[in-house]
């Protein structure tokens, strides 16, 4: 049984592009694949360099929520980018995607974030929080990336207030609600309500 809320249209199942998975077909997974694509085949980004479907679980009065990132992309070696989707407005996005690059890898601050609809973009600095690009096309190709690379920002997010911080962000920012305004239950956590 798929653990999709059932507001969203299921079509089956489909072959994730990079991990060549089975996974359940949506439209926003569609949107996904085609996103996943556009970083190997036009911006020269390598699949094993892109880590598919990764979660950071928060717990914050009584509230469990589960907060995606869509793709994660490397660049030598290290974590350099997470990307995450969702329709409509980027810029209601834009801190939550921070805040996931930020608390994600518990041995650095990921350096760049990007939020995309699947039409538009907004490439981010975690460190300043500023937009530093905008559109599809400003996502960096892999050659762009290894040149950010050499004066990105690794440092470690180890400050434990400014990173609870974060995850408060997450899980207030991420909750799921469906339909009927209640947040949507969610498989096998008791925290969860439906």
């Amino acid at each position: 049984m798929s653990d999709i809320p059932q507001h969203h249209i299921v079509y089956g199942t489909c072959k994730d592009y990079v991990t060549g998975e089975t996974i359940t077909d949506t439209d926003d997974e569609r949107i996904r694949q085609g996103l996943a694509r556009l970083l190997v085949e036009g911006k020269g980004f390598a699949k094993d360099e892109l880590e598919m479907r990764r979660t950071i679980e928060t717990l914050f009065a009584q509230q469990f929520v589960t907060s995606k990132i869509d793709i994660i992309i490397h660049c030598n070696g290290k974590r350099f980018m997470v990307l995450r989707y969702g329709p409509g407005s980027l810029v209601t996005r834009e801190r939550s995607a921070i805040a996931a690059a930020r608390v994600f890898d518990e041995e650095y601050r990921i350096p760049f974030a990007i939020v995309t609809n699947g039409e538009d973009a907004e490439i981010m600095d975690t460190l300043s929080g500023e937009v530093i690009g905008t559109g599809l096309e400003a996502i960096p190709s892999r050659e762009d990336a290894l040149k950010m690379f050499e004066h990105a920002q690794f440092a470690l997010f180890a400050d434990d207030k400014k990173r609870e911080r974060e995850l408060r962000i997450l899980n207030a920012f991420d909750v799921e609600l469906c339909c009927v305004g209640s947040p949507c239950a969610l498989p096998k956590a008791p925290e969860g309500r439906g």
